[in-house]
């Protein structure tokens, strides 16, 4: 009698001890959350209208605004030939010169022959299909007259969709496409991690205590701590203040290499460092790297979208994204949506 009311007292605590746990868990997530969208809606510069000069500029802007500034300065013969003189590719400047000429003639505008010179270093074949003027864009063939002047096509996943100018301005532009690169890589290592431990539970039988992603936070908080992926052998996590202190090290000091540089390399690309961090050469083919970061972007925002499906999904719900999936796929008309959207299912 006396073990079985032990057991009996136990349950409870253990169970109050998870749902304190995953109150922490949403809070923390939650404020997480708040950060983020005050950092993104708190920038210290006001989005103009228009582009203005930046250091490290993108090549097309650059281009365009090295012409614009001596497109109206006019230069005698004798100050022609000494600049040519002192400069050590005086052919290649001449030759460039007279085709840049040709080209005005014929009809071309500034920006449109900084595009195609863009275009020929990315790759003629991934120029014309993802970047350029030739690029799709948002509204296909409708298109015409909504793109703005300053998404030129030079960046993977430029689709000339900017209605509300958030990228008018170089230095915002700048900011937000690394924002959305870093965030679009975290968004698809958080889904893959979202549904491995469910997938490997429901459907390979792998002994996981807690596989759906929002809950298993709380499983450290329990008598026995955390296993991953079920086997202590692996991370056997009992401290919240040591698994906080690692992220803070490992996350941080990962960040600070890739924007200060480190042991990795010093002035590296702060989106696409290459080098030691590309030991395939993935990167070595223009072509297919520029295939590879449309690619890379494009999938990203479609995970960006789905950890946002999961977190509804969530309290929609409470229920993980495979248990969602299998139900819908077992009654699509009963289990969608617009059934399960109105109210929270949601408990600790």
């Amino acid at each position: 009698r006396i073990m079985d009311t032990s057991l009996l007292n136990a349950t409870p605590k253990q169970s109050n001890m998870k749902k304190y746990g995953l109150a922490a868990s949403v809070a923390v997530n939650c404020a997480l959350v708040a950060g983020v969208a005050y950092m993104s809606f708190s920038q210290p510069e006001q989005i103009g209208a228009g582009t203005v000069a930046r250091t490290g500029a993108t090549m097309v802007n650059s281009a365009v605004r090295g012409v614009q500034a001596v497109a109206g300065k006019k230069v005698s013969m004798e100050q022609g030939r000494a600049i040519l003189s002192h400069s050590p590719k005086a052919n290649l400047l001449v030759k460039t010169g007279a085709i840049t000429n040709k080209l005005v003639k014929s009809g071309m505008s500034i920006p449109e022959i900084a595009q195609q010179v863009t275009c020929q270093q990315i790759g003629g074949a991934a120029c014309q299909e993802w970047y350029g003027p030739d690029r799709a864009l948002w509204l296909g063939p409708f298109s015409e007259g909504s793109v703005p002047s300053y998404l030129t096509g030079e960046f993977p996943g430029d689709y000339g969709w900017d209605t509300q100018g958030l990228s008018a301005d170089p230095n915002t532009f700048a900011a937000y496409r690394e924002t959305e690169v870093i965030h679009a890589r975290w968004a698809m290592l958080g889904t893959l991690g979202c549904v491995t431990p469910e997938l490997l539970a429901k459907y390979s039988g792998v002994p996981i205590a807690e596989p759906v992603w929002f809950k298993a936070g709380s499983q450290i908080f329990a008598e026995g701590g955390l296993d991953y992926l079920g086997n202590p052998s692996l991370v056997h996590a009992q401290s919240i203040l040591a698994i906080l202190a690692c992220q803070v090290i490992l996350m941080g000091g990962a960040e600070a290499y890739r924007v200060n540089g480190g042991p990795a390399g010093e002035g590296l690309d702060a989106i696409n460092p290459g080098g030691a961090f590309d030991p395939l050469g993935l990167a070595d083919d223009p072509d297919t790297f520029a295939e590879l970061k449309v690619k890379e972007i494009k999938n990203g925002r479609l995970a960006m979208f789905s950890m946002l499906g999961f977190y509804v999904q969530a309290i929609a719900t409470g229920k993980g994204p495979v248990e969602n999936w299998a139900e819908h796929i077992a009654d699509p008309a009963g289990v969608n949506g617009l059934t399960n959207g109105i109210a929270t299912k949601f408990t600790p």
